[in-house]
């Protein structure tokens, strides 16, 4: 299994977002937002400079956007797609997170149903505060663990 990032480009919005909605479609439903204005806030949120696309032995498999934020590597957002999840993506892509974060820790907020949460524990992170809809969590350096699938 061969996995790589590449850098996004414009061309690339079509398949983050609909990666994006397949899953966020029903939180966004769940929790009774306006679809319409999720999409065009999504639009102002995608940023290819801040994405890359991870791809499994040549294909696309999902994406994530990251950047520099208070001190810290923030992960804006990852998504995997559904078909290739519980191989070992989600962990080798946050292990390289951690090696470019190098003595900085990582942040981000995941939404509390998402079962993504439980990788995020057992990687490191730690519940810093929460809201009504997220859990905002945060991984110290000393704390990283290194994973590969």
């Amino acid at each position: 299994m061969q996995l790589a990032f590449r850098k996004a480009n414009p061309g690339d919005f079509d398949y983050c977002a609909s990666l994006y909605f397949s899953w966020a479609g029903d939180v966004i439903r769940d929790v009774s937002l306006d679809m319409g204005a999720q999409v065009e806030n999504f639009r102002e949120r995608w940023k290819p400079a801040e994405v890359r696309v991870i791809t499994l032995d040549g294909a696309d498999a999902g994406w994530l956007q990251s950047r520099d934020e208070e001190g810290a590597l923030y992960l804006v957002q990852l998504f995997v797609e559904q078909a290739v999840q519980r191989k070992g993506i989600g962990t080798w892509v946050l292990g390289r997170l951690f090696d470019e974060a190098s003595t900085r820790p990582v942040t981000l907020g995941v939404v509390k149903s998402n079962p993504a949460r439980f990788l995020y524990e057992r990687l490191g992170f730690r519940t810093t505060h929460e809201d009504d809809r997220k859990f905002y969590m945060r991984r110290e350096p000393d704390t990283h663990v290194r994973g590969s699938p």
